[in-house]
C-alpha cells in the first residue's frame, strides 16, 4: 500500500472566505444517507460559521492512497479498505490534538467511531463517545475538492463504472 501524505496551513478567516459555503454543501449533505443520522453530520444545532470562527488556523491533512498499486483492493472491498485508512488517519489527528491545547481535529468524512450505521443520533440518543466525535470539513460547509486542489495540489478522483480510480484522497484537518 502506497500512501502519500500532504499538509498545508491556512488562516481560518481566509478559509471561510475562499472555501466555505455552508448553504451549498448542506444541500449535498441532505442527499447523503448520513444526513440527520450521525452526530457528526448536519443538521446541527449550531451555525457552522460560528464553529469555524472559534479558531485562528486550519492545518489541512491529506492522504493520497494509490489504489492501482495494491492488488489486494478491489470494488468489493474498497469501502472497508478506505475505512481502515480513515480510522488510522483519525487516530493520527487525535494525536495532533494532544500537541496543541484547544485544537480540534476535522475527520475525513463522517464519523465512524461507533461503526458505519451505529450512531445513536438516529435513535434520538446522545453520542456514546462525545470525546471522540469530530466533524468533517464538508459537514461544516467546506469545499473538500477545492481544498485538496488548491491547498494540497491534489485533484480528487472517483470510482467510475465500477472501476477504481488510480488513487483516492482523504482530507481532514486540525483547527487551532
Amino acid at each position: 500500500m502506497r500512501i502519500e501524505p500532504y499538509t498545508n496551513t491556512i488562516d481560518v478567516e481566509d478559509y471561510i472566505r475562499d472555501y466555505v459555503n455552508v448553504e451549498e454543501f448542506l444541500e449535498y449533505c441532505k442527499k447523503c444517507r448520513n444526513y440527520d443520522k450521525k452526530w457528526s453530520c448536519p443538521s446541527f444545532a449550531f451555525d457552522p460559521i460560528d464553529y469555524w470562527k472559534k479558531f485562528e488556523h486550519l492545518k489541512v491533512y491529506g492522504k493520497k492512497i494509490f489504489l492501482k498499486d495494491d492488488e489486494n483492493v478491489n470494488m468489493d472491498n474498497f469501502e472497508e479498505y478506505i475505512y481502515k485508512i480513515k480510522a488510522e488517519m483519525m487516530d493520527e489527528l487525535y494525536e495532533e490534538e494532544k500537541k496543541i491545547p484547544g485544537s480540534v481535529a476535522l475527520g475525513a468524512g463522517s464519523c465512524a467511531y461507533c461503526g458505519e450505521d451505529n450512531c445513536q443520533k438516529k435513535y434520538n440518543q446522545p453520542c456514546k463517545f462525545p470525546d471522540k466525535i469530530r466533524y468533517s470539513i464538508e459537514a461544516l460547509g467546506g469545499n473538500v475538492g477545492l481544498t485538496a486542489r488548491k491547498l494540497l495540489g491534489i485533484n480528487l478522483l472517483w470510482c467510475e463504472e465500477n472501476e477504481l480510480p488510480e488513487y483516492f484522497v482523504l482530507v481532514g484537518g486540525l483547527l487551532y
